[in-house]
């Protein structure tokens, strides 16, 4: 069991409000994030690539307009978060920026991660800022999101966040050190649990029900993602955020809980594509192609010979060898009009031919799973 960050290369955290906006001052809490950027930077110049999904834009902005500690209805929210979310990105851009890193913002709503198409323009755009070394620092985009499409807690963003980018390990950063059989708080017998290596019945049922205090308190919401995160899998960890430099605190033996993945990512996102997904199509390869795929690499529109039915970029199609014999599946990059437009045709001209820059592959090898894998 692995237990400390370094020993991962892809590594998603959680920010709550309370953690990263002081309740006095109601701005940044600086030495706080300073902490954290210290710890970010650490794993970041160490080769780890770190993802921040942090929440505090509303918590940032309602003060700056004058709202009275009260709930706020939907309209204030988005009001708030549209101020906030100016603040939010300006401190991480500093506070990053000073070490020198970049710092990208990133805002998602529920439909962009559950939306296939929408789904794989994030994930393309994240995946382009980890290739430049920058630091993404999502959001839900409170502005736009109505009640009836929000997530509405940032440890379900995360988890789906963390699925999408396949990471291998989510870091929840709380306001308790971890799960416990009971509500610590309210049961001085409760016991810690250091690790979980399957979200049963039984470990739902201590993070309490919907109207327990406990849930209230947010583990069960950190439960839900944590079902997300180790089905697609995404090792987890929950811990105490608030003191300083608390990752560093995780690698250091400080006390948090662990959830062990059903699977690696890689081995989880092509169980998805294998099983999980209807097939909207087929596409039919040379003999050139067929042995290209089979020697690990990506399926590229010269070696295509055909493309059938009416698919979209997104979907899952099936590929097939020049006797007809089905070699796998992988979610094609391109429409189905798109992909017959440019079939058999070199990389340095699909330009030309689709008026814009398309990816050079077909179906890239991430996204494909070939029979016996």
């Amino acid at each position: 069991m692995l237990r400390r960050l370094e020993d991962y290369h892809r590594i998603v955290v959680k920010i709550g409000s309370a953690l990263l906006v002081d309740r006095a001052t109601g701005d940044i809490h600086w030495p706080w994030l300073e902490s954290l950027a210290q710890d970010v930077v650490k794993l970041a110049q160490g080769g780890r690539e770190v993802l921040l999904v942090s929440s505090g834009a509303i918590a940032l902005g309602r003060g700056r307009l004058g709202f009275r500690k009260r709930a706020l209805a939907l309209e204030e929210s988005q009001a708030a978060a549209s101020v906030g979310q100016i603040a939010l990105a300006r401190a991480y851009s500093e506070i990053l920026g000073s070490h020198g890193f970049i710092a990208a913002q990133v805002l998602l709503t529920l439909d962009d991660t559950e939306d296939r198409r929408r789904y794989l323009n994030a994930r393309a755009t994240l995946g382009t800022l980890l290739e430049r070394r920058a630091i993404p620092i999502i959001n839900e985009n409170d502005t736009v999101a109505t009640t009836e499409i929000r997530y509405g807690d940032n440890d379900r963003l995360a988890a789906r966040v963390a699925t999408m980018v396949g990471a291998d390990c989510l870091v929840l950063l709380s306001d308790i050190d971890g799960l416990y059989t009971a509500p610590p708080n309210q049961d001085p017998n409760a016991e810690f649990i250091p690790l979980v290596e399957k979200i049963t019945p039984e470990i739902e049922a201590m993070a309490g029900g919907a109207g327990s205090e406990l849930s209230r308190g947010g583990m069960k919401t950190k439960i839900d993602a944590g079902k997300i995160a180790t089905d697609g899998g995404t090792a987890m960890v929950i811990t105490l955020g608030k003191r300083l430099a608390p990752l560093s605190a995780i690698s250091a033996g400080e006390k948090a809980t662990w959830f062990l993945p059903a699977a690696d990512p890689v081995t989880a996102r092509k169980k998805w594509i294998a099983g999980s997904l209807d097939d909207r199509g087929v596409i039919r390869l040379d003999a050139g192609a067929v042995r290209a795929l089979r020697s690990g690499k990506s399926l590229l529109p010269a070696g295509c010979t055909a493309a059938e039915g009416e698919f979209h970029r997104g979907d899952a199609v099936r590929i097939l060898g020049p006797e007809g014999e089905e070699l796998g599946r992988g979610l094609v990059a391109y429409d189905a009009g798109e992909a017959r437009a440019i079939l058999g045709r070199k990389t340095h001209e699909i330009e030309e031919i689709l008026g814009y820059i398309g990816r050079k592959e077909l179906i890239h090898r991430d996204h494909m799973v070939l029979r016996g894998e």
